[in-house]
């Protein structure tokens, strides 16, 4: 969206601000950066090094409401005073994305859902690159797309986008659109009405013509539903593992089958990722991919030797025969029930941290079959308690990674597996995930 007036406010200096304040210097606006908390010295640097002014440790309330726009972070509610105070003098607040569009002159493919859309968006990026075409990745992974569209020169984009970036986004469009599914998750964040969040995620649709793509999960019964009532007018291409389709991919006989211009077929075992969840995401990926006519035995290459990204069911380490996976970045009850479905031996579940509204009972029949003994990582256990007090025998409660790792060694015996998967964000007792699975990585290395 093309912004009216001179003066831009950019709320949140981290990747996608700073980004944001890049380009918007670029483009001859007046930038004024302001940081609630303490700006990291990387960020800081490079708003020196631009001349662009900043403030930190603060939020300069009547200078911020009069700019004509504010960019800003996704982790800021549109609810917060200052926020609705602004939206009610008629301006926009705008995310990064949504502020770079206008300048963009590559494609993008976007990806959103409640689970799955990392591991995705990085395949796809994957995939691109190994088949030479000038791809960026930016979003919620990579670098900051705004400070790409300043600065470099790709002709495809692969963004993932949160639902928190996608309510400030308003007329920008996706080439192609990828829906991964949608469970319950950051309903703290709207009011605990699952339509909201549902009305969000959809908004990756928005703007779409007859020319562009949805690639979208059919066997979720939350989209199907939506996609009757929507009616989107995007070419349809969706993928399932339970039914044959006519356009779109499939699972059969432990094969994929994408029907995409010309038919594509892989065995699911020459895939690099396993588990139910990942042949979902390698079948959006792979649909992606057939869609830009990259050649059929590129797009195998490169499902057959991705490798996934950290903090999702890695593996860590086996000590005496007891093998570590670090899920840290599972931080809702259904990227968990993925986990847990995928683990063939006896488990020792870490779990916990910052609840978000979590209902646990759908993952007690998983508990019940493959869970040896819980470990709660988190301040505010007692939901979780409550839940499997019943179904586990050992339930004990740890207060650091080093501490929970410790448990696990523990109870754990050879041939079986310890898996950090809290179901929860990291806020209560680390910085986020990538520094939760970090701890619980080194603490491993420590056994």
């Amino acid at each position: 969206m093309t912004v009216h007036g001179k003066n831009i406010v950019i709320l949140g200096a981290g990747e996608s601000g700073v980004g944001a304040a890049i380009l918007a210097i670029s483009k001859g606006y007046n930038v004024f950066v302001s940081d609630k908390g303490k700006i990291k010295a990387e960020y800081r640097e490079q708003l020196i090094e631009r001349n662009i002014e900043f403030e930190e440790g603060k939020h300069s309330v009547e200078r911020i409401l009069n700019a004509d726009c504010i960019i800003k972070s996704p982790g800021i509610p549109s609810s917060i005073p200052m926020i609705q105070d602004f939206l009610s003098q008629g301006k926009k607040v705008l995310s990064e994305i949504e502020f770079a569009a206008p300048y963009n002159k590559a494609k993008t493919i976007c990806i959103t859902g409640s689970n799955g859309k990392t591991t995705t968006t990085m395949l796809i990026h994957h995939i691109l690159k190994n088949a030479g075409i000038k791809v960026g990745l930016a979003g919620n992974v990579g670098y900051s797309f705004a400070k790409q569209v300043a600065e470099e020169d790709f002709d495809w984009y692969v963004l993932e986008l949160s639902s928190f970036q996608l309510e400030e986004m308003f007329e920008f469009k996706a080439d192609i659109a990828i829906l991964t599914n949608i469970t319950p998750d950051h309903l703290d964040r709207y009011n605990y009405d699952m339509q909201l969040y549902v009305d969000a995620k959809f908004r990756v649709i928005q703007n779409q013509t007859e020319k562009d793509w949805f690639i979208y999960n059919y066997d979720d019964p939350i989209l199907k539903t939506e996609i009757e009532k929507r009616k989107p007018i995007a070419q349809l291409a969706p993928f399932s593992l339970n039914q044959k389709l006519e356009q779109g991919g499939y699972l059969e006989n432990e094969e994929f089958i994408i029907k995409i211009h010309k038919q594509f077929t892989m065995s699911i075992h020459d895939l690099a990722l396993k588990g139910k969840h990942n042949a979902q995401n390698s079948l959006a990926s792979g649909i992606a991919a057939r869609i830009l006519e990259i050649r059929k035995e590129s797009v195998r290459e490169s499902l057959a030797d991705f490798v996934n990204v950290e903090h999702r069911m890695e593996f860590v380490a086996k000590v005496h025969g007891i093998e570590f996976i670090n899920d840290s970045k599972a931080t809702n009850v259904n990227s968990t029930w993925f986990a847990l479905e995928s683990m063939d031996k006896p488990t020792v579940w870490i779990v916990g941290g910052v609840d978000k509204g979590n209902d646990y009972s759908e993952l007690v029949g998983l508990v019940q079959e493959k869970v040896k003994a819980i470990i709660c990582l988190g301040k505010e256990n007692q939901k979780i308690l409550d839940t499997f007090g019943d179904v586990v025998e050992t339930i004990v409660e740890a207060s650091s990674a080093m501490e929970a790792v410790a448990y696990g060694y523990r109870l754990a015996q050879k041939d079986e597996t310890v898996l950090l998967s809290p179901a929860c964000a990291s806020f209560d007792l680390f910085e986020n995930y990538e520094d939760r699975g970090n701890q619980f990585k080194n603490a491993v290395r420590t056994l």
